[in-house]
């Protein structure tokens, strides 16, 4: 009986011995999942649930996941300008520490702010000096053209100038058949937008058209966090920089009759910038260094910019505003420059590449997943297949042990 119930025992310590460690297999496969914020349709704004909804961490910080107006009030700080959009955020574009938002991880349709994404991946994988010739349907493209043709080729830097300074939605598909496509470009762009830590951000289009491309905002969207952490990263770039900040242009054409007979074999027309906050332009900024409009009857409108005074520089997005956005953005941009240095940052924007190396960058301000992300499908399947193994090949081994232990207690009994 004695011997009965020690085997007993031993067989519920391997019983145990087993489950234990399966069980912590398995909690060490299950990878942390960052849920996507929730859409809708874009009639119905605003178009996102929290990006902090329980069980997820909010990118740039705890305090961005609301969906009102987030700042932390001090003493001799002026209150928020009343801004009648969905979302906006003010930020530090060197620190990126986040002084105030509204919002700020709520998607909404881009319209041409997307444009900024658009650059960001070509400029630098695209030959400002190359040549290239568009297609018809670039050509016919709907929306603000710059005008060009199948009949002779452009250089890659026109191209961006068109994109850029007058939002040229041609020009934007012709670079993406430079690229390779538009499927290719469009992915790019995500890609893009995944190395720098903008998550909220899905591009559809290399322009931004939303409707008339049959893109809605669950197809295509992004955050004003977003954008902000685009302009910031894009504005590292010089070549990015000078088309940001081109006010006039001389655009190639084909030559008009008068100008063939003078031997010119190319023409060309002035274009000119749309960001009326730029130097010499009729709401023209302090210190504007460069930004982005953009506007569908879907989206309203949309802007990205940033300016530097005092040795600082602040980054304002703002979405689904209900008129043209420069009076907007003045006001937050001055509200910007007024509380700097004075109010608590509400969080950060994080820095681009790993999300663990951003979450250090950030500091104590920036928090993001230690697990893959959700979309990481590879990190998953590791996790899950290399996490069970390891608990299987552990828990056999203790089995292997206890029942050899066994065995050596029974040769014992019968010895004696």
């Amino acid at each position: 009986m004695r011997a009965e119930r020690r085997g007993r025992a031993d067989a519920r310590r391997a019983l145990t011995m087993i489950t234990v460690p399966l069980a912590a297999a398995s909690l060490a496969a299950a990878p942390v999942l960052v849920a996507a914020p929730a859409t809708a349709a874009p009639q119905i704004p605003p178009e996102t649930a929290p990006s902090g909804a329980p069980g997820t961490e909010t990118i740039g910080g705890p305090q961005l996941a609301g969906r009102g107006i987030v700042v932390n009030k001090a003493p001799g700080v002026p209150d928020l300008p009343k801004i009648k959009a969905s979302s906006y955020l003010i930020a530090d574009a060197e620190t990126g520490d986040v002084l105030a938002a509204k919002d700020p991880h709520g998607r909404y349709l881009p319209a041409s702010t997307i444009k900024t994404l658009t650059a960001l991946a070509l400029v630098p994988r695209l030959d400002a000096n190359r040549l290239v010739r568009p297609s018809q349907k670039a050509c016919d493209v709907e929306g603000t053209k710059v005008g060009l043709t199948p009949k002779m080729r452009y250089k890659i830097s026109d191209l961006f100038h068109a994109l850029l300074m007058m939002s040229a939605n041609d020009a934007a598909v012709a670079l993406a058949e430079a690229n390779g496509g538009l499927k290719k470009t469009v992915a790019d762009m995500n890609a893009e937008a995944r190395r720098i830590n903008a998550h909220d951000t899905l591009a559809g289009s290399a322009n931004g058209l939303d409707v008339d491309l049959g893109l809605n905002v669950r197809t295509q969207h992004t955050s004003a966090y977003d954008l902000a952490l685009i302009l910031r990263e894009g504005m590292k770039n010089p070549d990015y920089r000078t088309y940001m900040q081109a006010i006039d242009h001389k655009f190639p054409a084909p030559p008009t009759k008068k100008e063939r007979k003078k031997g010119k074999k190319v023409g060309g027309y002035p274009i000119h910038t749309h960001n009326h906050m730029l130097p010499g332009e009729r709401e023209a900024y302090t210190g504007m260094l460069g930004g982005k409009n953009g506007y569908t009857i879907a989206a309203k409108q949309t802007f990205v910019a940033e300016a530097r005074r005092g040795g600082r520089t602040i980054v304002i997005a703002l979405m689904r505003a209900d008129r043209p956005p420069s009076p907007y953005a003045a006001e937050l941009l001055d509200w910007g420059f007024t509380a700097h240095g004075k109010v608590q940052p509400v969080g950060v924007l994080v820095s681009p590449g790993n999300p663990k190396q951003a979450k250090k960058d950030a500091g104590s301000g920036g928090v993001l997943p230690d697990a893959p992300l959700a979309s990481d499908d590879a990190s998953r399947r590791w996790l899950l297949v290399g996490g069970g193994a390891v608990g299987a090949l552990l828990a056999i081994a203790v089995l292997f042990a206890v029942l050899r232990r066994r065995r050596f207690d029974k040769s014992l009994r019968g010895g004696r």
